[in-house]
């Protein structure tokens, strides 16, 4: 809340048989959450998905109903997707025309930090062309991940393809849930009112399914 975060979606790992989180277990844990933060008098308005990472295993989840969702825009569920870092796999362009089909609608995790799209950002068009969300880390666009992440980040952002900046917090000490740097350091590129719709309106418009 000190770096200008009033709201915030917590999006735990989702990868079967590494990281067995599914919307029951997810939910769970953030009633807690939401009780220690008003144990705490911290009024943060929180909700919850999960960074699914790009796996045939997740969809019996979305098929049985146990996927957390980002939440809907002009008619799709929203799902937070993470390729590997390393590459894109092949076969990608299936797994998100299935997506597509099912009426889910990814939104790309940082796709600044992978591998493949750093060496070439090209490989990420056909994506956005299908459809595809993107959300770039905050962080990187102020230069926290490096040049060239920031170099793609920012590349991203010239290209319109962009349609949130989130902060991928991990914790408090080594990934705080930095914003304010990012924000202004992509207003920077496409303007104030269009990085407050990134870091804000989009987001809020997603989750609350308006």
């Amino acid at each position: 809340m000190a770096n200008g975060i009033t709201a915030a979606h917590v999006t735990p790992h989702l990868y079967p048989g590494r990281w067995d989180n599914d919307l029951p277990k997810i939910a769970t844990a953030v009633e807690a959450y939401r009780a220690a933060l008003a144990q705490a008098g911290i009024p943060l308005e929180l909700g919850f998905a999960a960074e699914v990472r790009l796996d045939y295993e997740i969809l019996p989840l979305i098929e049985a109903g146990r996927m957390p969702f980002l939440g809907t825009l002009e008619g799709f569920k929203v799902m937070l997707l993470e390729f590997p870092h390393s590459h894109v796999p092949v076969g990608t362009d299936k797994f998100v025309a299935w997506l597509l089909a099912h009426n889910v609608r990814p939104m790309i995790a940082h796709p600044e930090r992978n591998k493949d799209l750093m060496r070439d950002p090209d490989k990420l068009e056909p994506f956005v062309r299908e459809g595809c969300l993107l959300q770039i880390t905050a962080d990187a666009v102020s230069g926290g991940f490096g040049e060239v992440c920031a170099l793609r980040a920012r590349e991203f952002l010239e290209r319109g393809w962009v349609s949130v900046i989130a902060s991928d917090a991990h914790d408090t000490v080594d990934r705080p849930p930095h914003i304010a740097l990012g924000r202004d350091a992509a207003a920077k590129i496409v303007g104030d009112e269009e990085a407050l719709r990134m870091t804000r309106g989009t987001p809020l418009s997603i989750v609350r399914g308006t």
